[in-house]
């Protein structure tokens, strides 16, 4: 058996995959500025992205654009947690799906092991109340498996827009 390094961005480098990169690195905080509600659950945007890095990129891309694209919304409540969490979520969600993990397995495995981050640093080091964190992690279960299942939907596609 051969060692493959999961952890590879295994893709060629041009100027299309490091716009598509950059831009998936940075736009996820312009998504974070928007939630709609859905049957009284809030659900988020930013996610989209972070799995689409996550499956194009690997690892390494959901672990980038996790952090990069966290830290607007890290500024803005004040809650530098909220990046590591994000961080978890694409790094996980890239390394399960090398794995060869069922998407939606691999979504639900990244956020099972993010909310616990999430929950405590949101409640004892960010202060929020314990109400509002429940409904954060409520939100982000659905909002984490609908875009998974989109980004799987359209990688392919947007692999395609760049090689």
């Amino acid at each position: 058996m051969q060692y493959k390094n999961i952890f590879n961005f295994d893709i060629k480098w041009t100027w299309k995959n490091i716009t598509l990169f950059s831009f998936l690195a940075i736009f996820p905080n312009v998504l974070g500025l928007f939630h709609t509600t859905v049957f009284g659950v809030r659900v988020h945007f930013f996610q989209y992205l972070i799995f689409l890095a996550a499956l194009i990129y690997g690892p390494v891309g959901g672990i980038i654009s996790g952090a990069f694209g966290s830290i607007w919304t890290a500024a803005a409540l004040n809650n530098p947690y909220v990046l590591v969490g994000n961080v978890i979520l694409g790094g996980l969600f890239g390394l399960f799906i090398r794995l060869r993990w069922n998407l939606i397995i691999a979504a639900l495995a990244a956020y099972l092991i993010q909310m616990p981050w999430l929950w405590l640093t949101d409640v004892y080091l960010a202060g929020m109340p314990v109400k509002a964190v429940n409904a954060i992690v409520i939100a982000l279960f659905f909002s984490d498996l609908l875009w998974a299942a989109f980004a799987g939907l359209s990688s392919r596609f947007v692999k395609k827009l760049v090689a």
